[in-house]
């Protein structure tokens, strides 16, 4: 079965739900709003200029979940997802997903954020298979750090290779959709590689290498 992988943060989404979930933490009064608005944007405009360091985005943005209850944290992404993602699902993403469904691939998204974040997100979209980046946990509670490796950059690639392995899948006709130049190295690796509104980086390299560019929005 071929693949149809997806980019979740500005491709399937008009915005970053990672972001988005720091200023939902913000405008509920869940975290000191200044300082923490301060540091989400900072990390947010790393990111989109391709110089993130996951580690230390991770230490700040898992920090908040490891102070609560599952339960409670779970109660407050209902409203996150009504609020703040079902408003920017873009509905040429979810046919898009749909197409590809009906013409025999199988979805997946692969994204940095969160898998705590993004499992509900992925869900809205009926696709069943994510690969995020996964918070610790143990005896139930998150721990503020990572489990694995980070789904970032060439980390994306790494855990489509094991997930590829446990699946017995290949790449054979694989496409693969995303806005941003950090999913470089995991474009070069599908036989239909496009870029979805993507930033200058991307576009400019996928004008130079003939890839589809598309956008959703």
């Amino acid at each position: 079965m071929e693949l149809a992988i997806f980019d979740l943060d500005n491709t399937l989404l008009g915005g970053d739900s990672d972001y988005l979930w720091g200023r939902f933490l913000v405008r509920k009064g869940l975290v000191d709003g200044e300082t923490y608005e301060r540091a989400n944007q900072r990390f947010y405009e790393q990111y989109k200029a391709g110089t993130l360091d996951i580690h230390e985005f991770l230490r700040f943005s898992l920090k908040p979940l490891t102070e609560h209850r599952p339960e409670t944290l779970e109660a407050w992404h209902r409203i996150f997802m009504e609020e703040m993602i079902e408003p920017i699902i873009l509905p040429k993403a979810r046919a898009l997903v749909e197409r590809h469904r009906n013409e025999g691939r199988r979805p997946l998204i692969i994204t940095a954020t969160n898998r705590f974040v993004t499992a509900p997100i992925a869900a809205a979209f009926g696709i069943e298979d994510i690969l995020a980046t996964d918070p610790e946990q143990v005896n139930g509670r998150y721990t503020g750090n990572v489990a694995g490796l980070p789904c970032f950059q060439e980390g994306k690639v790494e855990r489509l290779k094991a997930w590829l392995d446990e699946t017995s899948l290949t790449l054979k006709g694989s496409w693969f959709y995303s806005d941003s130049q950090n999913d470089l190295p995991l474009l070069e690796q599908v036989e239909h590689p496009v870029a979805v509104d993507p930033d200058d980086t991307l576009a400019e390299t996928a004008r130079a290498r003939g890839w589809e560019i598309l956008s959703l929005r």
